[in-house]
């Protein structure tokens, strides 16, 4: 008796409930920049691939291979557009990230470690089955496993593109979840990438490229925004970070990382929702589609497709993120409600998350990016890495917007049910409680 009495005294847990009215106000502006930014995305790699497969697909690979710099060997900087779009474009697209994190570390749902332990627990099962299927599949082949963590990544901009699309009545909850799922993977993916693909690696130009980073730092602590000096800054440390042998996006990151998420005097916006505000729609509109672009393109013509879809690198990418994202999070998700007594919030059901689940295994970007690290650009592996990571990541949206568009027209039956009501006696059968501290609560 007392134990049950216990038992109902002890709140139940709530998974993937939004923190504050706050948090699912700037969640909403996210949503409309990211939607764009995975059109733009499609878009790019479409048109890479269309244009490699034609008979003008010569012409796409010179564009790849132009050097723009070809006199910059001293730091490494003799890069063709392919690499400068990998290297230096998309470290935008890290700085970002790196801002992301920061504010939800800081600020964010990722700030109660009760809260962040759900998120983590899912994001890392996530990446650890889909990586253990591929190692299934390419066991005993030592170059081929160095693409291991190719499926475990989550393309942000591509999943939030389709759920905004599929998912007009779909509770907020569900898109906070796949949003804060998606920077922790981002922030797993970022550390997998300097610890496991850096090559060349010199620790003096590394220790050199911290110290624009830490004057970076010191000036936008003294609130300090001269934009003249700071981004030379960050240029500086991209260049001898890139030279030093780690992949140049972490200085993306770390700079992201040294930015203040809230405001010096304790009211307005802080500094790094003002440069995410800022750079967001150059990350979303020029660094990642163009990424895409050079990064999409494979050549199809002339290729046994038979062949290819027997590769055990395509098939561990494919299985990785089709199936190895849908076990991980699926599963660590009902492992911790299972022995932690949490429950889903009220508004979600375990079909949703499924949904979810599927649309995290949309790898692009950063799967791509990892491919060619794990590879080399343009090499036989490298496409076919490429051509998994596609193939897969259009299974892994199909299938999640069958499961997402059934549950979204469930929902706005019952929307559409309560407003009916609400509009006829006042009393609406469905109650869907406003987030916790929004006005009037």
């Amino acid at each position: 008796m007392t134990d049950h009495l216990d038992e109902e005294r002890v709140p139940q847990r709530r998974l993937f409930r939004l923190s504050s009215w706050r948090e699912a106000k700037f969640l909403a502006q996210a949503l409309r920049m990211e939607t764009v930014g995975g059109a733009l995305l499609l878009l790019g790699a479409v048109i890479a691939l269309i244009w490699a497969n034609t008979p003008w697909a010569a012409s796409y690979e010179q564009v790849r291979r132009f050097v723009p710099w070809p006199g910059g060997e001293g730091l490494h900087l003799d890069l063709d557009l392919a690499h400068w779009a990998g290297d230096g474009l998309l470290a935008i697209f890290f700085f970002v990230v790196g801002l992301e994190l920061k504010r939800e570390f800081v600020a964010g749902d990722l700030r109660n470690p009760r809260q962040a332990a759900l998120p983590i627990v899912a994001a890392i099962g996530g990446m650890a089955v889909p990586a253990l299927i591929f190692v299934l599949f390419n066991v005993g082949d030592s170059a081929a496993l160095r693409g291991w963590a190719a499926p475990t990544a989550t393309d942000i901009a591509f999943a939030l593109a389709v759920l905004a699309v599929i998912g007009s009545h779909l509770p907020l909850g569900l898109r906070a979840f796949l949003l804060t799922l998606a920077v922790v993977d981002d922030l797993f993916a970022i550390t997998i990438i300097a610890v496991f693909y850096t090559d060349d690696f010199s620790l003096l130009l590394l220790l050199a490229s911290l110290l624009p980073v830490v004057v970076f730092a010191l000036l936008l602590r003294r609130g300090k925004t001269w934009w003249w000096a700071l981004i030379p800054l960050a240029v500086t440390a991209w260049a001898l970070m890139h030279a030093s042998g780690v992949h140049a996006t972490i200085a993306g990151v770390l700079l992201g990382f040294t930015v203040p998420v809230l405001a010096r005097n304790g009211t307005g916006r802080g500094m790094a929702e003002h440069l995410e505000h800022l750079w967001r729609p150059v990350s979303a509109g020029v660094a990642v589609p163009v990424f895409a672009f050079f990064a999409a393109g494979v050549s199809l013509r002339g290729t046994d497709l038979g062949a290819i879809a027997t590769d055990p690198i395509v098939l561990g990418i494919v299985a990785g993120l089709v199936l190895g994202k849908v076990i991980g999070i699926l599963g660590s998700s009902y492992l911790m409600a299972r022995f932690t007594r949490a429950e889903l919030d009220d508004e979600l059901t375990w079909t949703d998350l499924l949904g979810v689940s599927l649309l995290a295994g949309i790898g692009f970007t950063v799967s791509l990016l990892i491919g060619e690290l794990a590879y080399g650009t343009g090499t036989d592996r490298d496409a076919a890495a490429k051509v998994a990571v596609v193939a897969g990541s259009v299974i892994a949206a199909t299938l999640a917007a069958l499961v997402l568009s059934r549950r979204n027209k469930v929902y706005r039956r019952l929307h559409e049910r309560s407003r009916r009501d609400r509009d006829g006696d006042g009393i609406p059968d469905v109650y869907q409680p406003a987030p916790e501290g929004a006005p009037g609560n």
